[in-house]
């Protein structure tokens, strides 16, 4: 263990980096230098595509620079955190490389979270500073603020981003930040700096930071290419958010680790993804599995092929076998596959890389390449051999640092250095892994981890309610979505309706709003009064299923979608 120049303690030691330099996985090299070498290669190479705006390796660099002398001059020093809670924008590549050539770590907030997600990753990463819109959609980024202020005495410095008018509330603006800054003079930082500081949900209910260096997201990279035979005359489609780990490495760092293009959409829309795709030749993606699903629609519905398309990989949420079939019937000059990873192990597995392996890429989650994965005896910890269902443990030169609470990386890893992932799944004799399940109870909508235990702390709030508990329900587009089973208080009355007023005054995103809701008399449980969810779970799925309720269940609603 060592301390890092940002105060978070990581797993790093010179055995591990003796261990990776030598074998090449590490290059030491941070972001910063790689896209100072672009922009000195090909300038006017464009590099990333946002609407209209096409940007080059020398523009961004540039901009990169300007935003880096004003956070200097702001007062910022390496290790401080860039929070930055942005939509598929441009600037969020230039926030991200600035933050690299200052040795400050950026963290990327999803911009669907509000209040209690924002406010928690600030306070816990103690941020220096914030870029966001002043709305995007229907969120006002700066009244949300404007209440973290009041109710939290959270008073994180803001930089607005596309503001209708800039520094007319007062704030600093993307548009003018270091204009009259003193020019950036770069210096030395540590590849094995942590360079990011990403917070995922957790099964406590508590979102964890993970954290990671510029070697640990570059050799992650690397291995991708090397797999999927990625050089600079790819183009990387990415409509997946770059506040999760598959955006923000495909379309913040790729484009300076590999030369690749990024072409970004910051909001989905099927048919526009197959236009934009089809416009710029992009060749590759990766994202979840409903973007899968309505992007392979959208491409036979409009009867057109897209004959650059050569790769989709889909990981994040479950992907049905059946839907890597058709679409590959729908698009066969492209591979399609399912991958494994995570916010702290990126690519586990990394699919196929040929038309021909279409069945494994259908059926497993693909072949491991650039780690080690041991199956593990879920209660005992021992190593099961190939064929068994255990969980899945990995080590590797991309496994993340650690987390950014100490105790939470003490427990994620076992005294070998696996990563303890809490998924199940097994491995073939020639290194195929496919993942059946998991053992946390989190939920998977749409490549979205969303924790039960925070929606099921506001619902114990409700005065109403007695009991609660939220678990995955089948969804045929999302994977998953959430599902509320509430044992209710004798003489009071609950109806959907009131429950999600409940959920959406308190501030829950809306993406983890119960799309169902359950009203019971009892909820089953273990001898020690323990609910069992895993009963629950199949409930609701096969309520789902029937398209009728549960025979337990007094009371059903449903959200939208």
């Amino acid at each position: 263990m060592s301390k890092d120049a940002s105060g978070w303690t990581t797993r790093l030691t010179a055995q591990m980096i003796d261990q990776y330099t030598a074998s090449g996985a590490w290059r030491n090299t941070t972001i910063a230098q790689l896209a100072q070498q672009r922009a000195g290669a090909t300038p006017e190479r464009v590099c990333v595509v946002d609407g209209v705006h096409r940007m080059t390796y020398a523009r961004l660099f540039a901009e990169a620079r300007r935003i880096a002398a004003g956070l200097r001059d702001m007062g910022l020093v390496p290790g401080d955190v860039v929070s930055f809670q942005l939509p598929n924008w441009w600037e969020a590549v230039v926030v991200n490389l600035a933050a690299a050539m200052g040795g400050w770590v950026a963290n990327p907030i999803v911009p669907i979270y509000r209040d209690a997600e924002v406010g928690f990753i600030l306070d816990d990463s103690h941020s220096s500073v914030i870029f966001l819109p002043e709305r995007f959609r229907s969120i006002d980024y700066l009244a949300m603020m404007q209440r973290l202020a009041h109710t939290s005495n959270i008073r994180t410095p803001i930089v607005t981003v596309r503001a209708q008018t800039p520094g007319a509330h007062g704030l600093s603006d993307f548009s003018t930040l270091g204009n009259h800054a003193a020019p950036w003079e770069a210096f030395d930082v540590s590849p094995n700096a942590v360079k990011l500081a990403l917070y995922t949900s957790g099964t406590t209910g508590r979102p964890k930071g993970v954290l990671h260096s510029h070697n640990t997201l570059a050799t992650e990279l690397d291995a991708v290419s090397r797999f999927w035979h990625v050089d600079e005359d790819d183009v990387v489609f990415m409509p997946s958010p770059v506040t999760h780990i598959t955006g923000y490495t495909y379309a913040l760092d790729y484009v300076f680790v590999a030369g690749v293009r990024a072409v970004l959409m910051d909001q989905w829309e099927a048919t526009a993804a197959v236009a934009l795709a089809r416009r710029e030749h992009a060749t590759l993606t990766v994202a979840a599995t409903p973007f899968l699903a309505e992007f392979v629609d959208a491409v036979a519905q409009s009867g057109e092929p897209l004959p650059a398309f050569r790769m989709f990989a889909s990981g994040g949420a479950p992907v049905p076998p059946e839907l890597v079939h058709r679409a590959a019937r729908i698009m066969p000059d492209c591979v399609f596959c399912r991958v494994y990873g995570s916010s702290e192990t990126p690519t586990v597995s990394l699919g196929v890389n040929q038309r021909g392996e279409q069945t494994i890429g259908a059926e497993t989650d693909g072949r491991i390449f650039n780690n080690e994965v041991r199956i593990a005896d879920p209660v005992t910890g021992a190593p099961l051999p190939a064929g068994q269902v255990g969980e899945i443990l990995a080590r590797g030169p991309e496994i993340m640092l650690g987390y950014c609470r100490d105790t939470d990386t003490l427990d994620a890893f076992d005294a070998d250095g696996f990563f303890r992932s809490g998924d199940l799944g097994w491995v073939s004799d020639d290194g195929v892994i496919t993942v059946t399940g998991r053992k946390k109870d989190l939920i998977i909508r749409g490549g979205e981890n969303l924790s039960p235990k925070e929606i099921e702390d506001i619902l114990h709030t409700h005065p109403a309610i007695a009991e609660a508990a939220v678990v995955a329900m089948p969804h045929a587009r999302l994977g998953e979505t959430p599902c509320a089973w509430v044992v209710l208080r004798e003489g009071t009355s609950l109806t959907f309706e009131t429950l999600i007023e409940w959920l959406e005054t308190a501030r829950l995103a809306k993406q983890k709003l119960p799309e169902r809701l359950f009203v019971v008399e009892a909820m089953p449980k273990t001898p020690s009064g323990k609910i069992l969810k895993h009963v629950l779970r199949t409930r609701s799925a096969e309520a789902v299923a029937s398209e009728a309720p549960s025979t337990s269940a007094t009371s059903i609603a449903t959200t939208a979608a």
